[in-house]
């Protein structure tokens, strides 16, 4: 039987394992902090359950008024403006923690149940690969004790952490990183987030639904710099319009204590206070003591593993998948590394890695959903496509909801029509991208897309609208 050892228990390697098991494999899963991994115990699924909360909030402050609620208590008439609802942050984080460790034990519950083996321990590669082509992985257990496992194959999927400016360490109580905030039992009354990446962003509008002043230092010119342009254009100036204070090309150099408040400042010497700080700067990938380069292993001078796009590393035998490879640090990318190894290895059929197919969400409110090629691409000319966008202001379903925010955009080829990327800011992108990427993957037209029924009124109605431009575009001949 083919031995299989997984170092690191998250998307990567629960979804490596499952596979493995599927197909055989005799497979043992190392991992020091529960099934999961960083994405169900302190990222993902913590964030979208916090930002859960702050959605409904967010939704009822800004339309129950307009969609004819009526809250009724005691608040004095010349306060009516003010908020009528509230948060527990302390209830909402313990729901939050519960939620995170039911997940955990569903998955290590399904990992068990599917054949595969749980040592809990800390996991590193033995030196050069056998004779035979098997490797020795060294676990050491938390009370010091260690264990050989002999392997055919090694998958690392040990994820990362986050990264930390020297003179801006995290406290967990008032300075904090993403892993820290669901120790809060009250709401940070002035918030000062560092980062104006999608972490940072997700935890700024969220920490603003929920009734923190929020400052968001931001050493680009933008927030989101890495996302669609128009996308990012709209989040600002929602964040802007709800109270933010969004501070553009301003570069964090410190942040520390003063009592019982926070003083970052600023590489042009400006010094903001606050209540608290969350530092939102990146991540660093967790590859250092594991012997990786002693074993062969290239790494990237950013420590990150390098692999192809079956997840091959430069050592025979060993693969790598997720956060640790610096490819899209998003779960269902790690996931498809873990599952791609597997199936190379043990030699089922396979695809390679496709980038150009992933679809990722920013989860702010609104969301950002996008997929295939970029508005960025299309620009450098990485791509000759056909772009439309849509405002979801002329979508019905979006003014029965009382949404004025956001857009549909779709790319597609000239000549051809056939649907190469596409943008989705709205309420629950994450779910509305789904039809796009469908296209984006089986190379459909913008016909096709057009002439599918949608549901009227419905915000999806949008994408098709979107489609039946282009195709009206191209019918006529438009660049």
């Amino acid at each position: 039987m083919t031995r299989i050892v997984i170092i690191g228990g998250g998307p990567g390697g629960y979804e490596a394992a499952l596979v493995a098991a599927q197909l055989g494999a005799e497979v043992t899963v190392v991992d020091c902090d529960g099934l999961g991994g960083a994405s169900v115990l302190t990222d993902c699924v913590p964030s979208k359950t916090l930002i859960a909360t702050a959605e409904v909030m967010t939704t009822f402050d800004s339309s129950y008024q307009e969609l004819g609620i009526i809250v009724a208590d005691d608040t004095p008439h010349i306060e009516q403006a003010a908020r009528v609802v509230g948060v527990d942050l302390g209830k909402v984080n313990r729901r939050v923690k519960r939620l995170a460790l039911a997940q955990s034990h569903d998955i290590t519950a399904s990992v068990t149940r599917a054949g595969a083996r749980v040592v809990r321990g800390r996991g590193r590669l033995d030196g050069q690969q056998a004779t035979d082509g098997s490797r020795k992985v060294i676990v050491r257990a938390a009370d010091g004790t260690e264990e050989t496992i002999v392997a055919d194959a090694v998958l690392i999927a040990t994820g990362g952490h986050p990264r930390e400016i020297p003179d801006a360490k995290p406290d967990g109580e008032r300075i904090l990183n993403w892993t820290q905030v669901y120790d809060l039992d009250e709401l940070p009354e002035e918030l000062i987030v560092v980062g104006s990446g999608v972490t940072g962003a997700e935890f700024a509008g969220a920490y603003q639904a929920l009734g923190s002043r929020v400052t968001l230092v931001s050493s680009r010119d933008r927030v989101l710099p890495g996302e669609d342009p128009d996308a990012a254009a709209v989040l600002e100036e929602v964040f802007r319009r709800r109270g933010m204070n969004v501070m553009a090309r301003s570069r964090a150099e410190s942040a520390k204590r003063v009592g019982d408040r926070v003083e970052v400042t600023l590489s042009d010497g400006r010094v903001i206070s606050g209540t608290h700080c969350l530092m939102a700067v990146g991540a660093v990938p967790n590859t250092a003591g594991m012997g990786l380069e002693e074993a062969g292993v290239r790494l990237k001078d950013s420590g990150h593993i390098r692999t192809d796009r079956v997840s091959r590393t430069s050592a025979p035998g060993v693969y790598a998948a997720g956060d640790v490879t610096g490819i899209f640090a998003l779960a269902s990318v790690a996931a498809m590394q873990g599952r791609i190894a597997m199936y190379h290895f043990l030699g089922d059929a396979v695809a390679p890695l496709n980038l150009k197919t992933v679809s990722a969400n920013v989860f702010t409110d609104p969301e950002i959903a996008t997929v295939g090629y970029s508005q960025a691409d299309v620009d450098a000319g990485k791509i000759d496509a056909r772009v439309v966008k849509l405002p979801l202001l002329r979508n019905p379903r979006a003014k029965m909801q009382g949404i004025r925010d956001g857009f549909v955009k779709i790319f597609c080829r000239p000549g051809t029509g056939i649907v190469v990327g596409g943008v989705v800011v709205s309420p629950r992108a994450s779910e509305l991208i789904h039809p796009i990427s469908i296209a984006v993957d089986n190379n459909l037209t913008v016909e096709q897309i057009a002439n599918a029924f949608t549901v009227y009124p419905s915000l999806s109605g949008s994408i098709a609208e979107v489609a039946r431009q282009l195709h009206t575009r191209k019918a006529a001949g438009e660049a």
